[in-house]
């Protein structure tokens, strides 16, 4: 039954992953962007990967021990 929690998140991060590395790519591969433009454009959307996934693991590690709910920790 853990299972199944487990693909809603994984099929989302999936998704965002493969829009910011399509975005990074684009920035980087553009001709005639200055070069701060393809660092930025290039390393923000690397950054927001490396967070979603590190998210991921988080929510990953929640389902495993069984706390679901993080609101009734309040």
């Amino acid at each position: 039954m853990k299972g199944i929690k487990m693909i809603a998140p994984i099929i989302i991060t999936t998704i965002i992953v493969l829009y910011y590395l399509g975005f990074a790519y684009l920035c980087i591969t553009v001709s005639g962007l200055p070069t701060i433009a393809k660092i930025l454009g290039g390393g923000i959307p690397l950054i927001l990967v490396g967070i979603a996934i590190y998210v991921l693991s988080e929510r990953i590690k929640e389902i495993r021990s069984g706390e679901e709910d993080d609101l009734s920790k309040y």
